[in-house]
């Protein structure tokens, strides 16, 4: 499989919260295609497979399914409905290559009645979707490179962004030194971007079904995640002189082909995203990265991420999405998938502060802002206007004051009309830092607090807002307090979040046309920024996975992340409750990746069978099959049959006995004539247990083994559940599946 797909899918952008807003898509005529005019909706079908004759060219075959797609609408619509118009004005996309289907604008009527017609699997209402560095790499202990010889190695691997474009001028994105584009790239530059080269080597920009719009990005998020992602070594890179390193990526070499689906703030249409992966797929790319996501999570044939992810790991590809910026709240993460990487944000041992000192008292409080700003840092005034929302703040002067912002609120563009020198923020979560449209602070409840009793205590309180410092972070990696939390509330049995990288204060390309903060007050343009969130964690994935296929281009998509979670660097529960709920595996560990060892694989008729052992009926597993699919006779089986690397266990409370039997099958990938032996960790009142425990190969390349975990659960204070592992090792490699019992009545409230 040396042309084999990695389709690296990347959630939910940093915090919509925090103010770092996205552009308005400046093409109102094309934004207007996907209203709702007259009860028309864009809908989602799903087809039967239609194969072309082997005979026909690609076009020709592609021109028969669109064909087949407009017979059926045809069929459908109603006398004169949408103004008159016939079914292919109506067709948003034809999806004819990975996919099976198209998208239509279509009254409720016309959907019904497509509904009813055999050749249809299934109907999905148009979704929108949102978007969810120097220092991360090393801290994952990747090597800086940019020499020739390694730039030639990962030179053939290809990593598609679907986000909101690129910003091609960034130093990230520069050629220097690499070849024309591999052979096996079959993608297109859109015809108004000229800024494709031989690192950015192809894009285009989906709306609505107008494909003509430019690909360049107008938000900074795709510029962000594709730098982290893929970028060169750029040796003094800085937010405006801060945080200053070398940005990179995994695999500076590897090319980039963008797919813009993310419209500011008309976010990320589900139909847009699907036409995204269907070409993705015909065009080459290796790896793909997709930084949107959904709220909630969804079953998996309604889910048309996760539709389009499985049908794209049928043509080799890797699905890794992000966790989500819902934590810490457990059941929340809301991609997955058993086929798809779901990476939780950790932080990494560079921690952003900006003190604040009361002047008066002498004494500094650190926040966790991103100041860099020229000329700050005098003497002001504190102020207390009682809320800094626009209302409260509106025809105000506060001019050479901070002001100190109760109730969370903190509109940036009120504060800066205000002429304030700055403000403060309460919030209950620190462990980020965010950059506004002018000089901030954020602060724990007890700290704002306590200068709120300074303030109280002088008639003139004076304070001095400081410029951002680095400090050196010895708890690090935890994952952070926003990222999103397991379990899997589709597949309980599947551990979600996979794995953890860092997601924390990350400093990678940016938009020199867009603020920093993404308001339109700040007048600050940079060519690197600092943000935070799971969106931020995938790309490290996504260089990852890009780096093992670099060294096994033929290896199967189960294969690569089962390398990436069984050499994953174990996590700290001290701080956290929730365990392996909250990071999966452990960090990401890109270094050892290559060389697992043992991996666990599988395909798609294990993931349908799983889909079976669910209880998916006929349509909805034709639905991800694209065909038909029949479960076994003997059985639906069970969801622990999957050959997943890692193992969750979830029972129904504490105090109530159990006891599981956990088949899985390990494929040598080392020396033919290795040997391993389980190591098995727990805790009190867990049993687990081993069948065989030694793994000798010798002329097979698979050995399979069973793991019983057995006993009950008792409630620990600072505890959800109960974490195990098993390890297997041949004295070179250590092969860690983490183990993770809890309770399902604790989860759901």
């Amino acid at each position: 499989m040396g042309t084999a797909l990695v389709l690296v899918v990347v959630f939910n952008a940093f915090f919509l919260a925090s103010g770092l807003g996205s552009s308005a898509v400046a093409n109102a005529a094309a934004a207007s295609r996907g209203s709702d005019d007259d009860g028309i909706k864009i809908y989602i079908v799903f087809t039967a497979r239609q194969p072309a004759p082997e005979t026909l060219s690609e076009s020709a075959a592609r021109a028969r399914i669109e064909s087949f797609h407009h017979g059926l609408l045809s069929d459908a619509l109603d006398d004169g409905g949408g103004g008159g118009s016939g079914a292919p004005e109506r067709v948003v996309y034809h999806y004819t290559r990975s996919l099976h289907g198209f998208a239509a604008r279509l009254t409720q009527r016309e959907k019904n009645k497509l509904a009813a017609m055999d050749d249809v699997l299934s109907i999905h209402e148009k979704a929108t979707y949102h978007p969810r560095t120097t220092r991360s790499w090393d801290f994952l202990g990747l090597p800086r490179h940019n020499d020739p010889k390694r730039l030639l190695f990962e030179k053939d691997v290809i990593i598609g962004m679907v986000d909101s474009g690129v910003w091609p001028e960034s130093e990230s994105f520069s050629d220097s030194g690499l070849p024309p584009p591999p052979a096996k790239w079959k993608g297109v530059c859109s015809s108004n971007f000229t800024a494709c080269n031989n690192k950015i080597i192809g894009a285009r920009a989906y709306k609505d079904g107008v494909t003509t719009l430019s690909p360049r990005d107008d938000d900074g998020h795709g510029t962000h995640t594709a730098s982290t992602a893929a970028g060169r070594a750029v040796p003094g890179a800085s937010m405006g002189g801060f945080a200053g390193g070398t940005a990179r990526s995994a695999v500076p070499g590897a090319r980039l082909a963008i797919y813009k689906v993310c419209w500011g703030d008309d976010g990320c249409s589900t139909a847009d995203i699907l036409m995204a992966f269907d070409d993705a797929v015909a065009d080459g790319v290796d790896v793909l990265s997709a930084s949107v996501g959904s709220d909630f999570p969804a079953d998996y044939a309604d889910d048309l991420m996760a539709v389009g992810a499985f049908h794209a790991m049928r043509r080799g590809v890797v699905t890794s999405v992000a966790a989500g910026n819902d934590g810490p709240r457990l059941g929340a993460v809301t991609n997955v998938a058993p086929w798809v990487h779901s990476v939780a944000a950790s932080t990494t041992d560079r921690r952003i502060v900006s003190d604040l000192v009361l002047l008066g008292h002498g004494k500094t409080i650190s926040g966790s802002s991103i100041n860099v700003f020229p000329g700050i840092g005098g003497r002001s005034v504190l102020i207390d206007p009682g809320a800094c929302g626009q209302r409260e703040l509106k025809g105000k002067n506060y001019k050479g004051a901070i002001l100190l912002c109760g109730g969370q609120s903190l509109n940036e563009e009120s504060v800066h009309a205000t002429g304030a020198d700055g403000a403060i923020q309460f919030r209950h979560n620190t462990d980020t830092a965010f950059s506004f449209a002018v000089p901030a602070v954020r602060v724990t409840k007890s700290q704002y607090e306590e200068i709120m009793d300074y303030y109280n205590s002088t008639r003139l309180a004076l304070v001095s807002i400081r410029n951002s410092q680095a400090r050196f972070d010895a708890t690090a990696p935890r994952v952070g307090f926003f990222s999103s939390r397991g379990p899997n509330m589709i597949t309980p049995g599947i551990l979600k979040p996979d794995i953890s990288a860092p997601g924390v204060d990350i400093l990678a390309a940016w938009p020199e046309s867009m603020s920093v903060s993404g308001s339109a007050v700040d007048d600050r343009q940079l060519s690197y920024n600092i943000i935070s969130g799971t969106s931020m964690a995938c790309p490290h994935v996504t260089g990852a996975a890009a780096y093992v296929k670099s060294v096994h281009p033929d290896w199967s998509p189960a294969a690569v992340m089962s390398a990436l979670i069984t050499t994953a660097t174990p996590m700290s529960a001290s701080s956290t409750p929730e365990a392996e709920l909250a990071y999966g595996a452990g960090q990401v560990n890109p270094l050892h990746a290559p060389y697992p060892g043992l991996i666990y694989d599988a395909g798609e008729d294990d993931y349908l069978g799983l889909l079976c052992a669910q209880g998916y009926n006929v349509t909805q597993i034709a639905t991800m099959a694209g065909g038909d699919f029949v479960c076994p006779e003997d059985g639906r089986g069970s969801v622990a049959n999957l050959n997943y690397p890692s193992i969750a266990v979830p029972i129904l409370n504490y105090g109530v006995r159990f006891a599981v039997d956990v088949p899985r099958t390990v494929t040598n990938v080392g020396p033919d004539d290795s040997v391993y032996h389980a190591n098995v960790t727990s805790v009190p009142g867990i049993a687990v247990s081993v069948t065989p425990h030694k793994l000798a190969f010798s002329s097979t390349e698979k050995m399979n083994f069973t793991v019983r975990v057995s006993g009950w659960l008792a409630p620990v204070e600072g505890t959800l559940g109960a974490s195990a592992s098993i390890v297997w090792s041949d004295g070179r490699h250590q092969v860690r599946s983490p183990i993770y019992v809890f309770p399902l009545s604790a989860t759901r409230g």
